[in-house]
């Protein structure tokens, strides 16, 4: 699905407060509070709006520290099954196959480094791990979510609606 700019803007402001009327959108975009729902109800049939959800700062849940975790894996492990095998930690809150020489990279929220470390432990153990490299997160620079910055197409263009 291609977003021009006014998709963009709805999304933007969504990302911001999904709780936000589509009369407040509207005034924001310059559209009816209607025109508004229609082109959310398209952007969700479409799969661009994939949910709503609430924001929790991890720390109000007590998972007051992060990491990083490369997996260095053995042979041709497959996507799918580092994917099964670390869908089993609930403290890891985003996983990804990367390039370089690593693997797959780890994201984990704990309640405190040694929580940190025994989830390392736990999958280190893992058949297919041989070695794991990890950083703990000092300070967050940037913490923007996901669909914040919805970027601009490439070659410039704006179908306007």
């Amino acid at each position: 699905m291609e977003l021009d700019r006014l998709d963009r803007d709805i999304i933007a402001a969504l990302v911001e407060d999904a709780r936000t009327t589509y009369a407040d959108i509207g005034h924001l975009v310059g559209l009816s509070a209607s025109a508004v729902k229609r082109r959310v109800d398209r952007l969700r049939e479409a799969g661009a709006i994939t949910g709503f959800s609430a924001r929790v700062a991890p720390q109000a849940l007590g998972w007051t520290t992060e990491a990083y975790v490369e997996l260095f894996c053995q042979g041709k492990t497959k996507p799918s099954d580092i994917a099964l095998a670390v869908a089993k930690f609930p403290e890891v809150v985003g996983a990804a196959t990367i390039t370089g020489e690593a693997d797959a990279l780890l994201h984990i929220r704990a309640t405190d480094v040694r929580h940190v470390e025994r989830v390392i432990e736990r999958l280190a153990a893992e058949s297919f791990v041989v070695r794991t490299k990890s950083s703990i997160v000092l300070s967050r620079l940037v913490d923007a979510p996901p669909g914040t910055a919805v970027p601009e197409p490439r070659n410039g263009s704006h179908s306007e609606l």
